[in-house]
């Protein structure tokens, strides 16, 4: 077989599994940003997606794949408008409360 080329800047090379199927793994270089994504589910059964770092930032989908393919569009729109995260929390957790009516 002819020789590959060299991986692109920021790539590891081509690895070869066998029958001609080949896996590239890459990995970026550049730190990107996470943030926490709150989920809560409605009334309709609908998944709920919210991040508290970006202002704005929510969205709902019919399925837990569907709301997280979403939310990333959500929170990449918000971060194009933004700039950046309003503020930078740590997330620490989550508690129910319950209050006497």
């Amino acid at each position: 077989p002819p020789p590959r080329p060299p991986a692109p800047p920021g790539r590891a090379g081509p690895e070869e599994l066998g029958a001609g199927v080949m896996l590239v793994i890459g990995y970026n270089r550049v730190s990107m940003p996470q943030f926490d994504v709150i989920i809560e589910r409605d009334e309709d059964g609908l998944y709920v997606g919210s991040i508290p770092q970006l202002t704005g930032c929510h969205t709902q989908g019919r399925s837990l794949d569907e709301l997280m393919e979403r939310i990333r569009e959500a929170a990449e729109l918000c971060l194009e408008v933004e700039g950046a995260a309003s503020e930078s929390l740590e997330f620490v957790g989550i508690q129910r409360i319950t209050i006497a009516a």
